[in-house]
């Protein structure tokens, strides 16, 4: 495997450019799209929206986000036996852009097609583009780590966009033209891609393991099944031959997710053939992804209850101007862009100093701070029930604290699983990660549906519980500190021997 001259891009492969923009334009329709979800399903038929209530919506909102990552493991599957990195990015993104385009039609079955569109075809894409990432350095290049930062400046830079555009035609045009112009950025990132195709590496357009003719068949015959069967689920419901209550189908689907997570962790635990020093490094990993769920089940709180309080109790006026309510979210990529090379030497200067948190320390700390934000929420929350609207900064201190812990916790925990993980299992170790971020978002969407815009003195204790829950469960891990640093320490120790 080489790598392309160092002048190509900003000193990287000229394909990191190829692979940045297309992921920049795909991150930017599928955060412009996502922060009018919940705001869309719960505005009232006058207002052109869906009417749903807030438990329905967030639920139905937690399923779509739990499922655009519980779909990257098939998604990568397929890439890897079947199309290729390069076809896969690429169907993906035009999935992703019909998706959109479905939304942006004003048709009552238009919804929900164009929702199961983006997840299907982001499932598709997501995993795909950050593993040709990786596939443009070779194991000794020493580029790896700034390429990744650049490609995850670009994801940031995509969002901003994204929230940006998409919110200004929300709050300005209507619905359906802010789903267009989701779309339009989708376009735009497969036309990119398809110019720029032959900067990447002849190799990432090939499977890694492929299958043979018969798995071959087998699989396009699963895909077919799996096309049908959607098909005729959502079929079902649309006509109303199957009534489905999205707030049951997330409880269940949180229930299964999880029991995958635990069953696929024990048997990589109990029937692996580990050492002992491997099944200890798991038992700090496991402390991790007990971490990652929690945080994930507060931090994406972003995109329904912070959205509809932002829309209903916060002072969105700055002179005659008023600040689109998703532009808010939009905090979050600004301050990770302004962070990120603060925290990056922060860990860098306490390693130095002989003071280096455990894995499960640091994620802890992240857990608690993103918590420290819900203290803040708490707090706007008693102004709003006492039928004030109330200032933007509350919203802003939230959302700084909510970064400050995603920097603590999410580069960390990604880190842990690929140190962390016995080396036979690395792989399938991510997969099984990744599920912490559906559970997190799912259950998200069920603490965000007992956010009651008609009880409004109810909605303190969401946020003190949501804060108290991801503090207890930072405090636990703290506690086990001492015993999970050991762990990692012998393990990591064993897999450098």
């Amino acid at each position: 495997m080489s790598s392309a001259p160092d002048s190509g891009w900003c000193g990287h492969p000229k394909g990191l450019s190829t692979l940045f923009f297309t992921e920049m334009w795909e991150r930017m329709s599928y955060y412009g799209m996502r922060a009018m979800l919940v705001l869309f399903m719960t505005a009232s038929l006058q207002e052109e929206g869906l009417a749903f209530t807030v438990a329905s919506a967030a639920a139905i909102y937690g399923l779509y986000t739990g499922a655009v990552y519980f779909l990257g493991l098939p998604g990568g599957w397929l890439a890897d036996r079947l199309f290729g990195g390069q076809k896969a990015v690429w169907y993906g993104g035009i999935i992703i852009m019909i998706g959109h385009i479905i939304l942006a039609i004003p048709h009552d079955y238009s919804f929900f097609i164009g929702l199961i569109f983006v997840a299907t075809g982001t499932g598709l894409l997501k995993p795909n583009i950050s593993a040709m990432v990786g596939q443009l350095y070779s194991d000794t290049d020493e580029r790896r780590d700034g390429g990744y930062a650049l490609y995850y400046m670009g994801i940031n830079m995509g969002s901003l966009i994204g929230y940006y555009v998409c919110g200004y035609f929300m709050e300005n045009v209507g619905w359906h033209w802010a789903f267009g112009a989701a779309a339009v950025g989708m376009a735009i990132g497969l036309v990119q891609y398809k110019l720029t195709l032959n900067n990447l590496p002849e190799h990432s357009a090939l499977p890694a393991n492929p299958l043979g003719p018969k798995g071959t068949s087998r699989a396009w015959i699963g895909i077919a099944a799996f096309v049908i069967a959607a098909a005729a689920v959502t079929t079902a419901a649309m006509t109303g031959v199957i009534v489905i209550n999205p707030t049951v189908v997330a409880g269940y689907t949180a229930i299964v997710f999880t029991i995958i997570f635990f069953v696929y962790f024990g048997v990589i635990y109990f029937t692996g053939k580990l050492t002992d020093a491997e099944k200890q490094r798991m038992w700090a990993l496991f402390l991790v992804c007990i971490a990652s769920a929690c945080f994930w089940s507060g931090f994406e709180q972003a995109g329904s209850s912070l959205n509809l309080f932002a829309r209903d109790y916060t002072d969105r006026f700055i002179g005659t101007f008023e600040i689109p309510t998703t532009w808010f979210q939009s905090l979050n990529s600004l301050f990770i862009i302004a962070l990120s090379p603060f925290f990056a030497a922060l860990w860098i200067n306490l390693s130095k100093s002989l003071v280096s948190p455990s894995y499960s320390v640091k994620c802890a700390i992240g857990l608690i701070i993103m918590a420290s934000g819900f203290l803040v929420m708490f707090m706007a929350a008693h102004y709003a029930a006492e039928g004030l609207k109330v200032a933007p900064y509350w919203l802003v201190t939230t959302y700084f604290l909510h970064t400050v812990g995603e920097l603590c916790l999410s580069p960390v925990a990604l880190s842990a699983v690929s140190k962390l993980s016995p080396r036979r299992y690395t792989g399938q170790m991510m997969g099984v990660f990744v599920l912490t971020y559906s559970i997190g978002n799912i259950i998200a969407g069920l603490l965000a549906g007992n956010f009651d815009p008609n009880n409004v003195s109810e909605i303190p204790n969401l946020y003190l519980q949501i804060a108290l829950f991801s503090i207890g469960v930072g405090a636990v891990l703290v506690l086990m500190t001492f015993k999970a640093k050991v762990w990692e320490k012998q393990g990591l120790e064993e897999k450098v021997s």
